[in-house]
């Protein structure tokens, strides 16, 4: 069972600490796969048509996710600035809308603790330019974590 310690969302930055049913090996693997990536990496409601990762230090990734209601469509894309398997990731994110509309360019942080057969992920996202794109945020990777966690345990 994955438990949630802290979710907070302060200033320009949002803090999530959740651990994972899993051990820290296999919760890296799921944030560098491309196909570990498409099952889990987009909100409740849409789904991935695209996922591409090269996860060394200036490689880089991509994410594309459509509604599965409305048909709309992001683009999720960044370099990879940190890749210490199998416990830390820095890398950027920017969000592009398929209408062409874009979010800042954001740094995320994931850092994986070893607990044996248990992982706490700790993710850290900064660069925010206003309350309620973190807010969205925020509550959006809390769907995905939900679906990480969902995947873990069906590999189990």
């Amino acid at each position: 069972m994955t438990q949630t310690r802290e979710n907070e969302s302060a200033g320009n930055e949002i803090r999530i600490v959740r651990t994972f049913d899993a051990p820290r090996e296999r919760v890296f693997r799921e944030w560098i796969e491309p196909e570990s990536v498409a099952a889990w990496f987009a909100p409740d409601g849409y789904e991935v048509t695209a996922s591409e990762t090269e996860p060394h230090p200036g490689g880089k990734w991509k994410v594309h996710f459509v509604s599965t209601k409305k048909g709309n469509g992001y683009t999720e894309f960044g370099e990879y600035i940190e890749v210490h398997a199998p416990e830390k990731l820095v890398f950027s994110l920017t969000q592009r809308a398929d209408d062409g509309s874009s979010g800042p360019r954001t740094v995320v942080r994931v850092h994986l603790a070893d607990m044996g057969l248990r992982t706490e992920m700790t993710f850290v996202q900064t660069g925010f330019t206003s309350a309620s794109q973190r807010n969205g945020n925020a509550e959006g990777w809390g769907e995905c974590f939900g679906k990480l966690e969902r995947q873990l345990a069906a590999k189990t």
